[in-house]
Formats: structure tokens, sequence, C-alpha cells
């Protein structure tokens, strides 16, 4: 990397840095495999299949060999890469901006993966021997991988846990078939008539805010599958269109806005010999299924939640009649929270689960909670017979609360050890003897991913990261703001030195539920640095509503996302500007998504406070925003909509009355589906109305993610221009 490339070019050509970082890690049972996904260098968007092999008794760093397993270039032969629209859809729900092979599944051995390749099924040998061929170039790669001949375009193919099948869905059906590539057939799938049945997929809502981005599951026999039927024609229909190709038809999309029918989800046990029984349960009462769990420690295990999101059953499911039994129900007064990880099974039976208890979220084994109140837990990894791997934050009682740290843990037959000791936020996969952490730090850019094996956690190898170098170095100071205790980062100038005198600030918040900005890691922190070497005083503040604080926290903006929000927004930046060098009079904001929302909200309310504003991808009308997660925070808009008038900014009633009007760009990419367009459009008809200057940036083709290389760049680049000027700020631009 050439030190005059700029960082904004650099940012959106590694794809935030993230290319070249080795993910999706899996380990084998035995602990002698880690199979995980990678490009090739820094600026590689197309991911490769690659394997470890960890060796008995290697010390550090000649405990492994990496070898290439897939390579997309070679198994493609060079040509194009090419997506369904189903396909394009399920990356922009998991927010997947790289290409090549972008998920794998394996077998319970992790002997066979199975991944989709431009429409096309490959199985992959996962323990063929590689030797002397890791370039993937030759027949080497080409004699692991092979090419199952069946019905395309593929999408979410999992070998079954023999290995003797692989399933997946084409077409709306789910289909099975040999790993031989005999026998392909549908297991099921739409009837005639059925045009909106799809079997197999995961619908809007599950994967764009359950965090369920599958639709099947196998058996631990592999003989039969738990598959959801969705039949989305309830859902209204509405038309996305690209203006700048008016030849073309607009989209057609299901979409749920808050208040209207949702899809329709059922359940079916489906035979490899053609037998069905349909799941039953409460479907009026819990129509939302959130997750399910199959494991040879019991049977189907499936989390289920009223549509207020404020009741939710565990079901257990009679896999011969399809009758489920409730195993246990949950309330809250404001909402339950969907956890990563769970439910399910450990091996001596027993239910683990996560659940707010006692103003804390504990981590629960049986009827047991093996955490308290030191703890937040965050997401459960991995449950064995000696216990439960998971990640957590400080609680509310930690002696020691380290802002935006996040730790791995393991609850045994021992208590609760923290296997992680560095500052920064850690994950972990394991199988065996064999634990693979991943893990960042405030002073160095990239994660780390280590390779630990036996009781004493030996590190034996690495897994390298290809990932590059960022040509600017982030300074964040991590802090707690106010009486609140409100987690904060600061940025200033790397030049900036002691009697400067104050700089103008810009608030970089996402600020909302789901969104953790302030996190004890270097590379999350880079973009808001090049705004400080722009000549900013950058604050980043996670307010009520925000994740990784307490139950309490999150849940305070129930009824009130605008009210809550912004409030702890100022209240960050007035207790911050008592220790650092921030001009109160020059203050701008910026934010995508919920921070978009923020940013226009701030100088739409708060004007006395904020001078300047860039909202990307704003929900500026909640009634156009999905059921599941705008539902969950304000209700049903049909009984309160007082409340979505309350958060709306399309409303000029909710707007400061007598105060100064302030330069507001709002940003809008036109083929977005998930916040549409409309939202920009409705306010900017707002504003316009009662005569407010404002800017509207759109994007043509540009979704909610914004991939592209050039649009991201200069995106950045337009914005520090427009809160220049809006501020009167000056910077040296050497960051650029």
């Amino acid at each position: 990397m050439s030190d005059h490339l700029s960082f904004p070019r650099q940012h959106a050509r590694t794809q935030r840095f993230t290319l070249g970082t080795p993910r999706s890690l899996t380990v084998a049972p035995d602990g002698g495999r880690v199979v995980f996904l990678r490009s090739a260098s820094g600026t590689d968007r197309a991911n490769r299949l690659w394997v470890l092999d960890v060796r008995e008794g290697g010390g550090e760093g000649d405990g492994g060999a990496e070898r290439l397993v897939a390579d997309p270039g070679v198994l493609l032969a060079g040509a194009r890469e090419e997506l369904t629209a189903e396909e394009r859809a399920r990356r922009e729900r998991s927010r997947e901006g790289s290409a090549g092979i972008v998920a794998y599944a394996v077998d319970g051995a992790v002997r066979t993966a199975a991944f989709a390749l431009s429409g096309r099924l490959f199985t992959a040998d996962l323990t063929a021997d590689a030797a002397g061929d890791a370039s993937g170039e030759g027949a080497g790669v080409r004699s692991r991988v092979r090419e199952l001949p069946v019905a395309a375009p593929v999408i979410d193919p999992r070998p079954s846990p023999d290995g003797r099948h692989v399933a997946y869905v084409s077409g709306g059906a789910l289909r099975v078939v040999a790993a031989d590539g005999s026998g392909d057939r549908v297991v099921a799938g739409p009837g005639d008539g059925e045009g909106h049945v799809t079997w197999g997929l995961a619908e809007f809502v599950a994967a764009e805010e359950m965090d369920r981005s599958r639709g099947y599951w196998w058996s631990p026999d592999g003989d039969r599958l738990l598959a959801a039927r969705v039949d989305d024609s309830p859902v209204r229909r509405w038309w996305i269109a690209d203006p700048a190709n008016p030849r073309d038809a607009p989209a057609e999309v299901a979409y749920p806005a808050a208040g209207t029918p949702n899809a329709e989800v059922t359940l079916a046990l489906c035979g490899l010999d053609g037998s069905r029984t349909e799941v039953t349960w409460d479907r009026e009462r819990y129509p939302y299924l959130a997750r399910a769990h199959w494991s040879a420690a019991g049977p189907p295990l499936l989390l289920v939640q009223s549509r207020d999101q404020r009741g939710q059953a565990y079901l257990t499911v009679d896999v011969t009649t399809g009758r489920t039994t409730v195993a246990r129900t949950e309330q809250d007064p404001a909402w339950l929270e969907l956890s990563t990880g769970v439910p399910a099974w450990a091996p001596d039976g027993r239910m683990v689960r996560i659940e707010d208890r006692d103003g804390a979220r504990v981590l629960v084994v049986g009827d047991e909670a093996v955490t308290d109140a030191r703890l937040h837990v965050r997401a459960v990894l991995d449950v064995a017979a000696d216990g439960v791997l998971f990640t957590a934050s400080a609680g509310r009682d930690a002696k020691d609360p380290g802002v935006g740290e996040v730790h791995v843990h393991h609850a045994g037959a021992d208590g609760v050890t923290r296997l992680t000791s560095a500052v920064g936020t850690h994950t972990a996969v394991r199988g065996g003897p064999s634990t693979v952490v991943s893990g960042t730090a405030l002073d160095r850019p990239g994660a780390e991913v280590r390779v630990l094996r036996g009781e004493a956690l030996t590190e034996v190898a690495r897994v390298a990261s290809y990932a590059e170098r960022p040509v600017l170095t982030a300074r964040p100071v991590l802090t707690r703001a106010g009486e609140r205790g409100i987690p904060a980062a600061v940025l200033l100038p790397s030049g900036y030195r002691e009697g400067d005198g104050p700089l103008p600030v810009l608030m970089d918040p996402y600020g909302g539920p789901h969104g953790q900005r302030v996190v004890a890691s270097h590379n999350a922190h880079l973009t808001s640095q090049w705004f400080a070497e722009q000549g900013f005083a950058v604050v980043v503040a996670d307010g009520r509503g925000t994740p990784g604080t307490s139950p309490e926290w999150e849940k305070a903006i129930a009824g009130d996302f605008a009210g809550v929000t912004l409030d702890d927004q100022v209240h960050a930046l007035r207790a911050l500007a008592a220790s650092h060098p921030l001009d109160l009079e020059r203050v701008a904001i910026r934010g995508w998504s919920y921070g978009g929302y923020l940013a226009a909200l701030a100088v739409l309310r708060r004007p006395d406070v904020f001078h300047a504003a860039v909202s990307g991808a704003p929900v500026t009308d909640w009634r156009l925003y999905d059921t599941h997660y705008t539902e969950r925070y304000l209700g049903d808009p049909g009984s309160a909509p007082e409340v979505y008038a309350a958060n709306s900014l399309t409303d000029p009633a909710g707007w400061a009355r007598g105060g100064p009007v302030r330069p507001l760009m709002v940003v809008h990419g036109l083929a977005d589906d998930n916040v549409v367009a409309a939202h920009t459009l409705r306010l900017s008809s707002a504003l316009l109305a009662a005569g407010r200057p404002h800017q509207v940036l759109p994007l043509s083709g540009v979704t909610h993610m914004t991939p592209q290389e050039q649009v991201a760049e200069n995106l950045l680049l337009l914005q520090v221009d427009f809160l220049k000027q809006a501020l009167g700020a000056t910077g040296t631009g050497a960051a650029r």
C-alpha cells in the first residue's frame, strides 16, 4: 500500500479493512482442523475456503499449517460470478459485501463443506492432503472440490450431520441430493398456485431483524429436516424503481411495514423418505419463529414470540406427531431481547438460554443462573460436556468495567472463568481440545486469530490475516460521560496540542438498538479519526438504547426513540466539554441508518445545540419501517399513533419552533429495500413545505450498504466538505 493513498480510497477499497481477514471459523470436533474463509489480499473481494491443520504437540508458531481448499477463480475458470435476485437479497440482509465463497456449512465431523458459488453447488473434502499446492492453481485444489449436478440456482447448501446428503434451496423448494451427486429431489416445495410460498428460507424480518438467516435444520441422524414454510402473500407489496434507468421495471418487494401483515411462517418435519409432519403451536399467540435448535442432546427446540415481543415460549417438538410442548414461557413489560446461540441443549439435556433477570442479562443453564450482575452476557458460542463458552461485557456490578470491552468466558463445574485478558473485543469457536480466539485491540489494527490448545489454552498457531494496514492510526480515548456514565470515545487530530484551543465538534453516533460504536477496537474508530484529522474533535457516544451496558439501559427507549437517544447525545456532549477541547458553538452530527435518523433529529429538534448535520439513509417515518423492529420499540401504530407521531421526523409539530434553521444534508440510496428512499423524500417534502432549506444527495443503484468503491470514498469527502462549510471550520486536509 503506497503512502500517498488517501484514507477514504483505502477504506473503500478494502471494504473497511475487512478484506483479507479470516472469518467464518469452524473447528473440527477433534480439534485437528480449523476451517475458515479469507480472500487473497486486503483488496481482493473473493473469499477462498481454507483449512489450518493443527498439529499435536506444536509450540507457538509451529502448531499448524494452512492449505487452500477452494478458490472461486479456479472453480469458475475465471468467469464472472453471477448472483440471482434472491442471493443478492440474502447478502443485503446480512450486510455481505464481499464475493466468492461468502458462506459454507459442514457436516458433524467437519470433514465435508458445502457452498454455493455463482448459483452452483460445490462440496469440498476438508481432510484431503494438499501437499505442495497452497496457491490454488492446478489439480490439487480441483481434486478436493466437486460440483454436484443439481437444480440451479442454489441457495444455502448444508450437509447432513453424517455427511451423506446435502440439502439446499432452489426455486423456492427445499431439495436434497446425495453426497455423490445422485438422487437430487424436492423434499418440500410450493404447490400449484403458491407463487408466494418458499420452503427452507428465512422471511424478511427474520433475516433483517431476528438474526435468523436459516430456514431449515437437519436432524442429528440426518434422516429428516425441520423446514420453514413461508407464505408472504399477506405482505403488502412495495415497488422500488431505479429513476436513473426509466426503461427498467420497478422491483417488487414484499415489505411488512409496522402495523401491516407479516408473512405466515409454519414448520414441518420432512423425511428423506418423502414423509411430512406438520409442527403445530399456538401461532395466533406466538406468530414469530425466532430460533430453532436441533441436536443429539434433545428434541427440536423452538423459541417463538408474540407479535409485541413481550411474551415468548420455548417449545419442544415431538418428532413423531409434530405436536409441541411448552417448556418455558417468559414475559417482559418492554420486550424480550433475542440473543445469539440460544436456546440450545446441553449434552446432559438441560436448556441453555440468556435471560434478563433482576436487572442483569445472565446465562442460565437449566433453571440456574450461572452468571450474575458482574457480567452482561452477549452471546453463547459453544455448548459442550465441560460447560458453556460465551461472550460478555462488564455488568453493572463489575469491579473493573472496561469501556467497550467484550471477553470470552467459560462456565463449567468450577464456575465462570474469563479466558481472554487483553483489553479489546474477543470472540471464539472451539472443537475438542482446540479453541480459536479472534481478538481486536485499541493499540493495533485488525484482528488476531490464535489457536489455543488444551486446558492451559496454550497458543500453538495463528491464522494469518492479509488485511491491509490503515494509512492512519486511530487514537480514541474511551471514557464515560456525565452522571449517566454514557460510554464515549473522543478523537482529536494527531497534531493537536494542549493550548491549541477548542475545536469544532463532530458527533458521530449510531445511537440506537443493536449498534454499539464505542468498542475497544482500533479499526472501529478509523473513520472517526479521519474526520478528526480534518480539524474536528469527534465524539462517539453510546447513549441509552445501545447494547452492551444493561437491560435497563437498552429498554429505556421503549416508546421514545426521539427523546431518550437525542437527550443522551446532548448530555454526553456537554459533559465531555468540561475535560476536552470542544467548541460548543460549532457542533455538527453525522450518522447512517438509525444514526441518520438521530442526526436529522438533532438539527430539527435541538438547533440550539447542533449547528449542522449529515443524515444518511434515515428512518424519518417509523410507519414505513418493518414490523419486528419498529413494533418492538414503539408498539402498534394502530393503537399508539401518538407514539409514532412523536418519533417522526416528517411531522413539523416535532421540530423546534422559533430557532435557527441549521444546514442539513440527507443522503439516500435509491435501491435501498430496508430503509426505502421514501423516508428521505417525505422528509424533504415536509422541509420544503415549511420553507426550510436542505440538501438531498440521491445515490442511484445504491442499497442500504454502500459497497461501491467510488461511492463510499466520495461520500466521506462530500461530507467533510459540507460540514466544514456549514461550521466555518478549517482543517489541514492532510489525511485525505
